[in-house]
């Protein structure tokens, strides 16, 4: 496939913004071929092709991981390199979201409502949600936990299932909050703001806790693609058993503590500068 060879993910690892321009590609490559060929159900068929031009680069990258998963002697010395991968795979997450909320705001609305139909519903989903919520910050953040930990057991599982199937998740996330982030900026800008000043203000009122929370569901979804890629190569049957449970088991546990950063931003930060 031709989009494969935009980025090697053994060479990207200390490129991180090669991913960035990869996924800026892919999501818009996805974007005009749907709208195009598929445009009654394009919001969809954009996911799905986005997440077809990234599945070698999240399998090569989960086979690399397992491999240095069994390869390097200290659980530190992993995690650190887990570390490194992440982020490269954060990059490749903002190019989608960059591509998307571009797209969103560049193209008429007629076609922006059929390209985002399913993620503005879901967009209104979420908002209606939240506004519904009992008072109080502690019962919000329970709620707000627990839909971020139903989405990192999805990423976990996924990987675990399908290899590389965390990446739908994940995609879909992506256009998600490029919707939210078009209609953000759309709103802004009708309330008279400047269209410099609203991207910037958008940007700040969904990274504030939407990167750790990202950040958690890449680190749950290289566990369980880990383990998948173990079972498949029988790693798991030598004594090379221990060291991998024990990694995919850490990199579990740091998604959740990750994840509970990103909850508590989102209740206690994030509304200091957007009531």
């Amino acid at each position: 496939m031709a989009l494969e060879s935009i980025v090697n993910p053994f060479s990207a690892v200390d490129r991180p913004l090669h991913m960035f321009f990869a996924g800026f590609i892919y999501a818009s490559l996805a974007v005009f071929l749907s709208a195009w060929i598929f445009r009654d159900s394009a919001s969809l068929i954009m996911v799905f092709l986005t997440v077809f031009a990234s599945m070698t680069i999240m399998y090569n990258t989960i086979r690399m991981e397992e491999n240095v998963t069994v390869r390097l002697k200290d659980e530190l010395s992993i995690l650190k390199r887990h570390a490194v991968v992440i982020r490269y795979l954060l990059f490749l997450f903002l190019g989608f979201v960059v591509a998307y909320s571009t797209w969103y705001l560049i193209l008429p609305d007629s076609l922006v409502a059929k390209l985002f139909e399913t993620q503005l519903a879901t967009v209104m989903s979420i908002n209606s949600g939240v506004t519904g919520m009992v008072a109080g910050s502690g019962s919000i953040f329970f709620q707000i936990f627990l839909n971020n930990f139903k989405v990192l057991l999805f990423c976990l599982f996924f990987s675990f299932f399908y290899g590389a199937g965390a990446i739908f998740i994940l995609t879909w996330n992506a256009s998600v909050i490029a919707a939210a982030v078009g209609k953000f900026i759309d709103s802004a800008v009708g309330s008279g703001l400047h269209l410099l000043g609203a991207v910037p203000l958008s940007i700040l009122r969904y990274a504030i806790h939407g990167i750790p929370e990202i950040v958690a569901y890449f680190a749950a979804g290289l566990a369980g693609g880990i383990i998948s890629v173990a079972m498949m190569n029988r790693d798991l049957e030598t004594n090379k058993f221990r060291k991998i449970v024990l990694d995919v088991i850490d990199l579990t546990l740091i998604a959740i503590l990750i994840l509970i950063i990103g909850a508590l931003l989102e209740v206690y930060v994030t509304p200091l500068f957007f009531s």
